[in-house]
């Protein structure tokens, strides 16, 4: 009588255990690397947002004497729809011009969307006023005192 050898064909249960712990090991390096470098691209964006608003106001002054609001810039078609809606990239953007009449003054803030955990859009805060310095702090809002961005 002869013996019949099967040869099994497939991967065995260790073989497909080690490759998803391949994977899940792949991923955990892999994966807090893409959301800071997704953080770093949200702060970059956000300070070339901060720049065209801080160039929009002053624009918008000289036309119309005095300073405006986001939806005012944007109307105007001096910065685009979406950063007139006040978001963009993460950030959450608000263009407060000074009570006087005409205004005389503005402050421009840059604020992320999600400020803390895994998710986090961004760890900075920005502000620029007519004084064209973008500024930023970590943790808290940026004023006129917050270190400011080289230009």
């Amino acid at each position: 009588m002869k013996k019949s050898k099967k040869k099994n064909k497939g991967f065995s249960l260790i073989e497909l255990l080690i490759v998803v712990a391949i994977i899940l090991i792949i991923a955990a390096i892999a994966i807090p690397n893409l959301l800071r470098a997704r953080r770093s691209a949200n702060e970059g964006s956000a300070t070339a947002s901060m720049r065209t608003i801080g160039s929009g106001e002053l624009l918008y002054n000289s036309t119309n004497g005095a300073f405006g609001t986001l939806a005012q810039l944007s109307s105007d078609s001096i910065i685009d729809n979406v950063l007139g809606t006040g978001t963009k990239s993460g950030y959450v953007f608000g263009a407060t011009p000074d009570a006087t009449s005409p205004a005389l003054q503005f402050t421009v803030d840059g604020t992320p969307s999600v400020s803390t955990g895994a998710t986090q859009t961004g760890a900075r805060f920005y502000f620029i006023n007519e004084s064209q310095v973008v500024r930023f702090n970590l943790g808290g809002a940026a004023t006129s005192g917050s270190s400011a961005i080289g230009n």
